[in-house]
């Protein structure tokens, strides 16, 4: 994998940003036929970018990235103070962002997890960016944003999907451009 670096400016914060060359040459056949996997992680949405822009003072508090990709909100969250824990379900992904953050001095827990799996684990704010490409994905991603934290943040990009969503997150507050906060019903 061809990798190219590039400084990327988030509110106060300055990345300096490893990331593919050439997503789609990292297109895997067999992986794709298996569960209709392709490499989205190596793209930097506009999606991640506002999120990692509209996120509040996360000083202290324990955060989680669903679907992190390159794991821009989580790298800002660290900067602003967080412990962060990514997680996406592409190795790749994982392997660049704990890259990404040494690079830049921050610490950021990195796993391989596929969110769409229940997880027990509990958080104070949760993140997710541009993770509605698929109608399969709106019930799962509901499911975990409720059971992690009492807040989530999640970054759209218009995809069909998520109308659906926001009809089914209850009640929601628009914080950004491309951002919306979801508190969990008690």
């Amino acid at each position: 994998m061809t990798l190219f670096s590039e400084r990327i400016h988030i509110g106060n914060v300055e990345l300096d940003l490893l990331r593919p060359q050439s997503p789609e040459a990292l297109i895997d056949e067999e992986a794709f036929a298996h569960d209709e996997f392709l490499p989205y992680w190596a793209e930097l949405w506009p999606a991640a970018t506002a999120l990692a822009g509209a996120l509040p003072d996360v000083r202290g508090l324990k955060v989680v990235e669903l679907g992190c990709g390159l794991g821009v909100p989580s790298l800002v969250a660290a900067a602003g103070g967080a412990q962060v824990t990514a997680t996406d379900w592409a190795n790749e992904a994982i392997e660049l962002l704990r890259e990404n953050a040494a690079r830049n001095g921050l610490h950021v827990q990195a796993e391989v997890r596929d969110w769409r799996d229940p997880w027990p684990a509990r958080f104070d704010v949760v993140l997710a960016a541009d993770v509605l490409y698929e109608h399969r994905n709106v019930e799962p991603l509901l499911a975990r944003l409720r059971e992690l934290a009492p807040i989530a943040y999640v970054g759209l990009a218009g995809r069909p999907y998520e109308a659906e969503f926001l009809r089914s997150a209850g009640e929601i507050e628009r914080v950004g451009e491309r951002v919306v906060a979801l508190a969990r019903s008690s």
